[in-house]
């Protein structure tokens, strides 16, 4: 989600116009299952949806929601959850699904939620109040986990040098001692580069929140509650998440057979859902120019067919999992 200049709706959400575009028309009900700061959900309303079920694992963004909630009466629903119950969450069948992954820039705007290495506060990265956060998991980890994490999670090629790095500087508390510590092993970045804590921010904030084990399963609750005909539409701005989302669709549009431990040797699947684009949709120019943070941002649209929901294949959908303790890369 990125800035916009209306000071009552401070967060445009990333690609909304080509997303509205590629599902309309808009209607029936719709789930938003990275609820943030309501970009997604309100642009659905005005569409023509005609409610919204918004979810989300951070309970201080429907404080933040109630400004402006009431205008939409019944027709929005909040709930305090994860997108990987949102079928459950849902309570029935829904005809589209929208999930903007990662942090957006209203957390990163959060000096005390601790996703920035701009803002200096406490070493958090939680998006939502339960389990540990990254100062907890940075100090209690042995260095080759810290390494995996950063190498799978965030392609960090200089992994191995700033786990020992960071060991060696623990205690850590604060996203400016973590930042300091992973800029002071690797080169100076040029101009027009990202800053050299990118990847390792990027890649334990994934680590704190489980990212890909909620995608996988996200996904898979998706399909479960789209009605034949309900659109799934996600955005990422992570060539890894992408790829997890692209997978996915890929697997689910064709038909699957040859035996499995969800299937029998003999049996075929029918596709699940029908991609009616091939490439990712990405930003225009204009937006582009209004948003620079759209440039990494990938849409992805499926559509939901009437088979039956499959099992979750982790192996099919290259989902980046760490290796088993004691295993090599």
């Amino acid at each position: 989600m990125a800035p916009a200049d209306s000071a009552k709706d401070p967060h445009v959400p990333v690609l909304i116009d080509p997303l509205i575009r590629a599902v309309a028309p808009v209607r029936g009900t719709w789930v938003d299952g990275t609820f943030g700061a309501g970009g997604y959900a309100r642009r659905l309303l005005d569409a023509g949806a005609e409610r919204v079920i918004g979810i989300d694992r951070d309970p201080s963004v429907f404080a933040m929601a109630a400004e402006w909630a009431g205008e939409y009466g019944d027709r929005l629903q909040l709930v305090e959850g994860t997108f990987s119950d949102l079928d459950r969450l849902a309570g029935g069948p829904v005809d589209g699904v929208v999930l903007d992954l990662g942090v957006s820039s209203m957390q990163l705007d959060q000096a005390e939620r601790g996703f920035s290495f701009l803002r200096d506060g406490p070493l958090d990265m939680r998006m939502g109040a339960d389990g540990p956060s990254a100062a907890d998991l940075l100090n209690a980890a042995d260095e080759s986990q810290i390494a995996d994490v950063l190498y799978h999670y965030g392609e960090e090629r200089a992994s191995r040098r700033i786990a020992r790095a960071i060991v060696a500087a623990r205690p850590l508390e604060t996203t400016a001692q973590l930042a300091e510590v992973i800029s002071a092993q690797l080169p100076r970045p040029k101009p027009g580069q990202s800053h050299s804590a990118t990847r390792s921010f990027q890649a334990i904030r994934i680590w704190v929140n489980d990212e890909f084990g909620q995608l996988a399963e996200g996904l898979a609750a998706a399909e479960r509650a789209l009605r034949p005909g309900g659109h799934l539409a996600v955005v990422s701005f992570h060539s890894l998440e992408d790829r997890v989302v692209k997978r996915f669709l890929q697997s689910r549009s064709a038909t699957a057979g040859g035996g499995s431990r969800h299937a029998p040797a003999g049996h075929v699947d029918a596709p699940t859902f029908t991609m009616p684009h091939r490439r990712a949709i990405g930003a225009d120019d204009a937006e582009l120019a209004a948003n620079p943070r759209s440039r990494s941002a990938y849409l992805r649209v499926g559509i939901r067919t009437d088979a039956p929901p499959r099992g979750l294949d982790e192996s099919a959908i290259a989902l980046p999992r760490l290796p088993v303790k004691g295993g090599r890369r």
